[in-house]
């Protein structure tokens, strides 16, 4: 299964994620699909609405300390919902939805989630740091919400400009 990222201003990004009930061959085939995408496209978080599946599945892989990802790092979240919340941090975030765009988003520093893994099994896990903000930009993603959506209005206007132009530029360098 090749799947291609979905990219800004596409609809479907807005899209609520459904709950996953059947976990079947097929979500494992997305799962390992998905996984192939995120890793192919240099990312460390990846939504299945990112990729046209409006599914409440994500993954996440974050590079260990020599900025290397393995399967074995792989976090496989279903039906995911964060179940504490504390602190706050500001991180720069990025999106392989929106490429080559980069801003700072206020997210809490520590996450507890609860979820289930490709078998459907009961999971939590507590996050902070990086992990706990991939978390919550990826959760944001199955509920419709990109990052660039929690950018003050003069900012969120000065990126639509920039990203215009930026579309313009690359339609130009394919001619």
């Amino acid at each position: 299964m090749k799947l291609t990222i979905v990219e800004y201003p596409d609809k479907r990004l807005k899209e609520k994620s459904k709950i996953v009930e059947k976990f079947d061959e097929e979500l494992h085939k997305l799962l390992d699909a998905m996984y192939d995408s995120m890793i192919e496209s240099r990312g460390i978080g990846l939504a299945a609405i990112q990729v046209g599946h409006a599914k409440q599945v994500l993954l996440l892989n974050i590079p260990d300390e020599n900025d290397e990802q393995s399967r074995e790092a792989l976090i496989e979240m279903i039906n995911p919902i964060i179940t504490i919340n504390e602190g706050e941090t500001i991180y720069q975030e990025g999106c392989l939805s929106v490429p080559s765009f980069y801003e700072d988003i206020s997210r809490f520093e520590r996450v507890c989630v609860n979820y289930q893994d490709r078998e459907g099994n009961t999971k939590t896990i507590e996050a902070e740091g990086l992990l706990s903000v991939a978390i919550q930009h990826e959760i944001d993603h199955l509920n419709g919400v990109l990052f660039i959506d929690k950018l003050s209005y003069s900012r969120r206007k000065k990126f639509e400009k920039e990203y215009k132009k930026a579309l313009k530029e690359k339609k130009l360098s394919k001619v």
